[in-house]
């Protein structure tokens, strides 16, 4: 390690993302993109803006910014957008944590990385034996509380009025509902936003809508919450958005129809995913997400992971207490699922021979 790098980033952990292998085709079921292009119009948007490379993005993203304000029915003072989900997370834990932060030990992992790398007092509360998360377990924290609802990676979700609750408990601690995968089947708490000062909902096209490629997110909170945000943004990098992604994001939300058609595609492979994994054995949570957590039978998590990889199918394995026997699976088409469970039955064929 460089001798120039700041001593207090020495021990922090980075994140580490699902592979993104390039030398080999795999069927992907392990980064929880969408298996489904992104809207019919997002290709021509994305096009006609190449040749306007040449000069900076608007960093207001103002058609973007009231398109979005529109769709989900807030004012625009309450909508922020970012490069991704994760940028708006980093700023948070940057400007709205110097109290420290709380968050559950097995959720989405870089909660722990941020805190770390901003040197910011984390209060890890563990989830239940069951992976739920109870949710009167951070009515008394004083730090600022991340909750990732739908959760990450166990796809378990809280009903709004639990996140109502923490809320109301200590209205003046900030509570920010990580909503990634809460097109899913989840409630969003974006109706919160309008009613109480200290939430803050952290939202993302990369899931639903198809648009990992573009990372493009976006953050619902009072103006103030949003205010703040612009300051972090235009003190680090006005122009986050790139011309392209903001094409992208306003031809998705053009197209309700097909954000439909495929969140409802999506959540009905998944629950068959759930009823075939289950006959197979694994042990499912009832998840709410685009992809499936599942304990599989007779062969440790981690052999499996390699055997599907080795047989061209990527999964997720997570090396961390408590999940180790646990795979997070994608919700991919359905024929991708087929070949899915058909190489899984043989793996689990030859185990018993």
């Amino acid at each position: 390690m460089s001798s120039f790098l700041d001593p207090k980033l020495e021990n922090v952990q980075p994140y580490t993302p699902g592979e993104q292998p390039q030398g080999r085709t795999y069927i992907k079921l392990n980064t929880n993109e969408s298996p489904y292009p992104p809207a019919p119009g997002v290709q021509a948007a994305v096009a006609a803006q190449a040749a306007q490379l040449n000069l900076y993005p608007d960093p207001q993203a103002a058609a973007l910014h009231a398109a979005l304000a529109s769709t989900l029915g807030v004012p625009q003072n309450c909508v922020f957008l970012g490069n991704g989900s994760d940028e708006i997370l980093a700023f948070c834990f940057q400007g709205f944590c110097a109290g420290g932060a709380a968050f559950a030990d097995i959720t989405y992992g870089f909660y722990k990385v941020y805190a770390a790398l901003y040197g910011t007092g984390a209060n890890v509360i563990p989830l239940e034996e069951d992976f739920t998360l109870d949710a009167k377990k951070y009515h008394a924290v004083k730090e600022t509380v991340f909750i990732a609802n739908p959760n990450a990676p166990t796809g378990l979700a809280l009903p709004v009025q639990a996140l109502e609750a923490i809320a109301c408990a200590n209205p003046g601690r900030l509570l920010v509902v990580d909503e990634a995968y809460v097109d899913f089947g989840g409630q969003s708490a974006v109706t919160l936003t309008q009613k109480y000062a200290n939430i803050l909902v952290v939202g993302t096209f990369s899931k639903s809508r198809a648009l990992a490629g573009a990372r493009l997110g976006y953050a619902v909170g009072a103006p103030a919450l949003v205010a703040g945000l612009e300051r972090i943004r235009y003190s680090f990098n006005p122009y986050n958005l790139n011309r392209m992604s903001m094409a992208a994001g306003l031809a998705a939300l053009e197209d309700p129809a097909y954000f439909g058609d495929c969140r409802q595609k999506i959540m009905q492979t998944r629950s068959e995913a759930q009823e075939k994994l289950a006959g197979l054995g694994f042990a499912c949570t009832d998840s709410m997400a685009n992809f499936v957590f599942a304990s599989p039978p007779k062969v440790p998590a981690q052999a499996l992971y390699q055997a599907l990889k080795d047989g061209g199918i990527l999964v997720r394995w997570f090396n961390q207490p408590r999940i180790q026997n646990h795979l997070r699976i994608t919700v991919g088409t359905p024929q991708e699922m087929a070949q899915l469970y058909e190489a899984i039955e043989c793996i689990l064929s030859q185990q018993q021979s």
